[in-house]
């Protein structure tokens, strides 16, 4: 009986908390579209911004934003690819693969303004790459390698053993096996590897607010030492002028179409892991 009490109590308390969370998410994004709805003009998506932030659109933040999301996942994913195929693949010291994989999770762990610092200092003055949208890819590319990294490895290593003895039984070799085999059948998780990262990668703030973003006077980077402006700058800067509530509509409006991003990216991502899924069930 007092087992079952017990067992009653934290199934209570996990579902409490499960629905606050839940809740919580919910009052967040009502609250962000009832404010930035409003915001949402017809030009809003394709207008520069005008008079510093508080009138206009946001064509140019959006456009930076996915400049360094789409730099940093082709920076990252060669990396984060070869590094999960040589660990699955090739190395067969399974200390070596459990040290690895905890690096992996530390690096994940580690404060993204940590990232920006480190990176600023390497990227942006030992290399003299300054604050510009290159430094800020390169910063984004190691934070969200962690990212791809486990997404891939689950690919790979759920992939089953009938693939790789089917290649062996052909006469293939490893890197034959790799091309033609393994890539192949974990096509959908890497896909939805490169999607979290993308999503990640369009909430993060910390880490390129010092190192490749500018509020106003860039459009577009013209050069590699250019900085870009970008929504998540674009939102800080105004939300700090809320006396304004010119300014403040247009951070929620700005706030609305990132959330808007970061969810699609998601939900594409959850659309292909579960295409994933499915594959590996067949």
């Amino acid at each position: 009986m007092k087992a079952k009490a017990v067992e009653k109590l934290v199934l209570g308390m996990i579902s409490t908390i499960t629905v606050l969370v839940v809740a919580l998410l919910i009052t967040i994004l009502a609250v962000l579209f009832v404010k930035g709805y409003p915001a949402l003009h017809s030009g809003f998506l394709f207008e520069e911004s005008r008079d510093f932030g508080r009138a206009g659109g946001v064509l140019y933040q959006s456009a930076g934003t996915l400049i360094l999301m789409i730099t940093a996942v082709l920076l990252s994913l060669p990396v984060a690819l070869g590094s999960v195929l040589y660990q699955t693949e090739y190395l067969s010291s399974g200390k070596l693969k459990t040290f690895l994989m905890q690096l992996t999770y530390i690096l994940n762990a580690t404060p993204t303004i940590l990232f920006g610092l480190v990176g600023y200092l390497f990227f942006g003055v030992y290399l003299d790459a300054g604050v510009s949208w290159v430094t800020g890819s390169l910063i984004l590319a190691v934070m969200i390698l962690p990212t791809l990294q486990v997404s891939i490895r689950e690919a790979v290593e759920g992939l089953p053993e009938k693939y790789r003895e089917a290649g062996m039984v052909l006469g293939l070799t490893r890197s034959a096996q790799i091309y033609r085999i393994i890539l192949p059948q974990c096509f959908y998780g890497i896909v939805t590897g490169i999607f979290l990262g993308l999503a990640r990668v369009a909430g993060e703030t910390a880490a390129i607010m010092f190192t490749a973003t500018t509020f106003s006077g860039i459009q577009l980077p013209q050069s590699y030492s250019d900085p870009v402006p970008t929504l998540q700058t674009h939102i800080l800067i105004l939300a700090q002028e809320a006396v304004n509530p010119e300014s403040l509509a247009q951070a929620w409006g700005a706030g609305l179409v990132l959330i808007g991003l970061v969810f699609m990216l998601t939900l594409v991502a959850w659309a292909f892991r579960t295409r994933m899924v499915m594959e590996s069930e067949l």
